[in-house]
């Protein structure tokens, strides 16, 4: 049976459009994330993320390098918005996320790349960092539902969400995959300014899992449905991985995949942090996986490190 997003359905019965119009309202005194900056984006004020009133992308591709669900045999159809409301300081990607890289585009721009993955053989639409975009995507959504879009949405983003933006996306999204930072405030306060994020990290993820359940795959073990939680690993254990692990396991699903990824290295700022200024180390590595599999989170897609140090 072909998998239907349920996108279309909240198209067809008008509720689609009521979303990104609310969504559309909040950017006048935004509230779109955590930080409520209440800044009027509308009016060409910006906050946290220093983001306007359109979306920039940086990017829009058939991605290869995803988790096997994700990725098939024909690719992600990637996303890349600019800015964040993160600012991780050991970004992997901050050019996009920090320095804004990228072009405005507005939502017929937006619905047309969508379209173009879609036409492209894309297994789903990415959406690569988009929080802080949620309103802005929504409209593009409404557009492209118009021409035809039918594969399923992902959610890529940090765990760092607001539950009134989840709320937007309820039946929106199909698959939610939130990379999980910290369990720690101190730790998430160095990294990413956001003491709170383990403590908004649990409610999203409750609520997403909520919404969509443990992850689905179709005949060919390409994701239609559900979620998945990536985990990339940070030197000097700044995760605090054990909560995280224990939270997904005993509150969430041992069913859900978990990927822990150890391709870490010191970028934009951390170069010069002496928590984060080296690669990951084999022990590190090691005990990260130890604690994964302690809390029986083995269905992931683990990468497994080929240039970590040997040393302690």
């Amino acid at each position: 049976m072909t998998y239907s997003p349920y996108y279309i359905t909240l198209y067809k019965n008008g509720i689609l459009k009521k979303r990104y119009q609310e969504s559309a309202d909040a950017l006048s005194q935004c509230s779109i994330c955590p930080r409520k900056c209440n800044v009027n984006r509308m009016a060409g004020e910006t906050g946290f993320c220093r983001s306007h009133d359109k979306a920039a992308i940086a990017s829009h591709n058939l991605h290869f390098g995803e988790e096997p669900p994700i990725t098939g045999t024909c690719g992600s159809g990637t996303l890349f918005f600019s800015g964040c409301n993160m600012q991780c300081t050991f970004c992997q990607n901050y050019p996009i996320s920090q320095h804004n890289t990228g072009s405005a585009v507005n939502a017929t721009e937006l619905a047309q790349m969508m379209l173009t993955l879609q036409s492209r053989g894309a297994h789903n639409i990415n959406l690569v960092t988009a929080t802080h975009v949620v309103p802005q995507f929504l409209q593009a959504l409404y557009i492209a539902c118009e021409k035809g879009l039918s594969i399923p949405i992902v959610y890529n983003c940090s765990g760092y969400e607001s539950m009134q933006t989840l709320t937007w996306l309820d039946g929106i999204i199909d698959i939610y995959m939130p990379d999980i930072k910290y369990a720690c405030a101190n730790h998430a306060q160095h990294c990413s300014n956001a003491s709170d994020y383990w403590a908004i990290a649990q409610k999203a993820l409750i609520e997403m899992f909520r919404q969509k359940g443990c992850l689905q795959v179709d005949e060919a073990g390409i994701a239609t449905s559900g979620m998945m939680i990536r985990h990339l690993i940070l030197p000097n254990n700044m995760n605090s991985i054990e909560p995280i692990c224990e939270f997904v396991a005993t509150q969430l699903s041992e069913k859900i995949p978990f990927n822990l990824m150890s391709q870490y290295f010191p970028a934009y700022h951390a170069v010069n942090d002496t928590h984060l200024s080296r690669q990951i180390t084999q022990l590190e590595f090691d005990h990260a996986e130890s604690i994964v599999k302690k809390w029986n989170l083995i269905n992931g897609w683990i990468q497994y490190p080929d240039n970590t140090n040997r040393g302690a």
